[in-house]
């Protein structure tokens, strides 16, 4: 009788650990949508890891200049490539002076990323109820990496897919972004 209730408790106790391993992502997740909703910049520092969020806009957004720039038939000169040269140095500036906890709530609150052009960014309140009807989609991308992916149903072609990453065993944050752009030529 002992033997099966401390086997009963051993599988409920690794049961429990599973779950709550599993649900971590989720909770995180949920925890910067609603600290971006209120406009909680110091919970929102809590949640995301700037420097590693920083590097992927970066790279992201040098990846959508890069893009735009080889379709445009005006940068098929010399003075192209050297545009291609120079804006990524140009955006990683940018993107370091822009991306803060007002950013990134806003990034939340409307499925857009910054732009870097841009200096002011909007204040996030004013998204938060602006009649935007932001879809969700939620899933695990592996392991070690969880992705909320958000829609503006006015652009279903466009989505930002915000990536938690593992910090520890529970400890989420959010540590990259992924511009998915279907209307890209």
């Amino acid at each position: 009788m002992v033997k099966k209730l401390a086997a009963g408790l051993v599988i409920a106790a690794v049961a429990v650990f599973v779950i709550a391993w599993a649900a971590a992502p989720v909770l995180a997740a949920q925890a910067l949508i609603r600290a971006a909703k209120a406009g909680d910049a110091d919970r929102i520092e809590e949640l995301v890891d700037f420097p590693a969020l920083r590097q992927s806009l970066k790279d992201e957004l040098t990846a959508e200049l890069a893009a735009h720039m080889r379709r445009d038939p005006r940068m098929e000169s010399n003075l192209g490539g050297l545009g291609l040269i120079l804006a990524p140095m140009l955006l990683s500036g940018a993107v370091d002076a822009v991306v803060t906890p007002e950013v990134v709530a806003r990034m939340v609150t409307t499925a857009e990323a910054p732009d870097p052009t841009v200096r002011d960014q909007p204040e996030p309140t004013d998204a938060v109820d602006d009649g935007k009807d932001i879809h969700q989609a939620w899933g695990y991308r592996d392991l070690n990496a969880f992705a909320v992916t958000l829609t503006d149903r006015d652009h279903p072609d466009q989505r930002l897919a915000l990536i938690m990453e593992r910090r520890g065993l529970f400890t989420w944050m959010l540590a990259a972004v992924d511009i998915q752009n279907d209307a890209r030529g």
